[in-house]
């Protein structure tokens, strides 16, 4: 066996450590990174087929699954790694994560087992160094500082936030709320949230990379390595709910949102709004000096399960912690899961044997990505695992019964949304080879549902958030320009291909469905006295 160098590699934001990584894989043969998020993935999967092509680049996540004949490299969401792949490089990145209370765990694993046949490259903050240092004997690590600075500007209120500033909201009714208030006073806002599809996110994006707005209202699911042109963090909120209770950021926490800002050797800044009181002193220096306390623990759950019954199966995954660096995490979702069915007589009566049971616990890790709650996600997975068990498939009819619902793209951005969450369940079921009939079909079928509901989400956010004519005035503006104006037959008056008013003889009447800056930007360009020019 080849000699497996361990490589950990840790620094804050803007590092290029990712970028890093993807060098080093393409370096070699083959290899496979691990990401944390889908989003970023997909961002990732992108970049290397635009380099290599798209016959030997895979991608992985739960809902997608893109795996040509040739594959080399493979980009996945950390939880969908495969284990069994032998490649020659292996990365994991954002390490850190292994003190999340719901997925801590996998990365855990990760850092535990996953390895590549000539290298091994971990990355994260400089906060694991100790964790790392003592779970893996003979790691090489190295430190990277940032590229930019990162400065504190302190509370702002939104509207004298500057240009090219990303939002932070923990809640949807805030981050509306923030959105819309931004369409008011500066034209419009992006929108990014970490349950948008990638194909919305990207769309949002762009209406952000454009310039076509100024603003990016966003969830802290822009902190996990989305790199966007931003100038400025502001906060709205210092807390946020974990899953079991609101609770304040950590330091660390804020340094992985706020160090969003500045990108390359462009500095960036942060600060709060919102009326909220000003960040601790001390927490800001950690954030600038990125100085934070060394992880002393990391979530851990066993990964050597037993199959033999569902007794045995939970018994194992509630093996208790064998090692001082390890708390052992709380029961996630898909355990709660497996206690419940693992209650029914009907269920009990079908899991029997190994293939069984290791059926039982993969249909219990599909996520609620719905939202519906413990008892409603346990009563589908229950009719999923039954139907296998029975027929050796989903029934298609069946199928068709809970995807035709879903199939609509009337509604405004709550229902959109809340179909977008239905179908990444059928997205997921649809990667399962062995559970259809005829996988194909119900991959372009699911794919296709989702794209259409992507779309029709990406305009009605862009509908509710954009007001495209005061955007573009006020950006014309900014950049100092004069704008171009024209009066067409009918004595309509066209200020950057937009309609602001009309001539009346020598006079200006303004268009009446004007609002907000967009009316006090026209009524002030309209009245301003024309300066002489010699």
């Amino acid at each position: 066996m080849q000699n497996r160098q361990i490589f950990v590699m840790l620094g804050p934001t803007n590092t290029g450590k990712t970028c890093y990584a993807i060098e080093r894989m393409l370096a070699y043969p083959s290899g496979m990174i691990g990401l944390p998020l889908r989003l970023l993935a997909r961002e990732v999967y992108d970049k290397i087929v635009s380099i290599r092509g798209s016959s030997v680049v895979a991608l992985i996540t739960g809902e997608e699954k893109i795996v040509p004949a040739r594959t080399k490299y493979w980009i996945c969401t950390v939880e969908a790694m495969p284990q069994s792949l032998d490649v020659d490089f292996v990365a994991v990145d954002e390490v850190q994560l292994a003190t999340d209370r719901e997925r801590g765990h996998i990365f855990t694993d990760r850092l535990l087992y996953s390895r590549g046949r000539k290298e091994t490259l971990f990355l994260g903050s400089e906060a694991m160094r100790k964790p790392i240092g003592a779970l893996i004997s003979g790691a090489i690590f190295s430190s990277r500082k940032r590229f930019s600075e990162l400065s504190y500007l302190g509370v702002k209120k939104i509207s004298k936030l500057p240009r090219r500033s990303a939002i932070i909201s923990f809640s949807i009714d805030n981050l509306y709320g923030i959105a819309e208030l931004i369409r008011r006073q500066k034209g419009g806002a992006a929108v990014v949230l970490g349950a948008l599809s990638p194909r919305t996110r990207n769309a949002q994006v762009a209406l952000y990379q454009s310039g076509e707005v100024d603003f990016l209202v966003a969830t802290d699911a822009i902190g996990m390595g989305l790199n966007l042109d931003i100038k400025h963090v502001a906060f709205s909120a210092k807390s946020k709910f974990d899953g079991c209770q609101m609770r304040p950021l950590s330091a660390s926490e804020i340094a992985q949102i706020a160090g969003r800002a500045g990108r390359g050797m462009a500095n960036g800044s942060f600060g709060e709004t919102n009326h909220i009181l000003k960040f601790d002193e001390n927490i800001v220096n950690a954030v600038i000096n990125h100085n934070f306390p060394p992880i002393k623990k990391l979530q851990w759950r066993n990964s050597q399960l037993s199959m033999a019954s569902v007794a045995e199966l939970i018994k194992s995954l509630e093996e208790p912690v064998g090692h001082p660096l390890f708390f052992k995490t709380r029961d996630a979702e898909d355990l709660k899961t497996l206690k419940t069915l693992g209650d029914e007589v009907e269920i009990l009566q079908l899991a029997k044997g190994e293939r069984s049971v290791e059926l039982l616990w993969e249909v219990c890790r599909i996520p609620d990505f719905r939202g519906v709650g413990q008892s409603e996600h346990v009563d589908l997975l229950s009719t999923i695992y039954s139907y296998i068990q029975d027929q050796g498939r989903l029934p298609n009819d069946w199928l068709r019964k809970q995807i035709k619902p879903i199939d609509r793209i009337d509604g405004d951005i709550d229902s959109l949304s809340q179909r977008l969450a239905y179908i990444r369940t059928w997205t997921y079921v649809s990667q399962k080879d062995k559970w259809l009939d005829d996988k194909n079909y119900w991959r372009e079928a699911s794919k296709a549902i989702e794209d259409k509901l992507s779309d029709a989400l990406h305009k009605a956010l862009t509908k509710r958030f954009v007001d495209k004519r005061t955007s573009k005035l006020l950006g014309r503006l900014n950049q100092k320009e004069d704008l171009l104006a024209e009066i067409n037959e009918k004595n309509e008056v066209i200020v950057e291909g937009e309609f602001v008013g009309r001539l009346e003889g020598f006079r200006f009447v303004q268009d009446s469905t004007s609002k907000g800056y967009h009316k006090k930007t026209v009524e002030c360009k309209s009245n301003k006295p024309r300066q002489n020019k010699m």
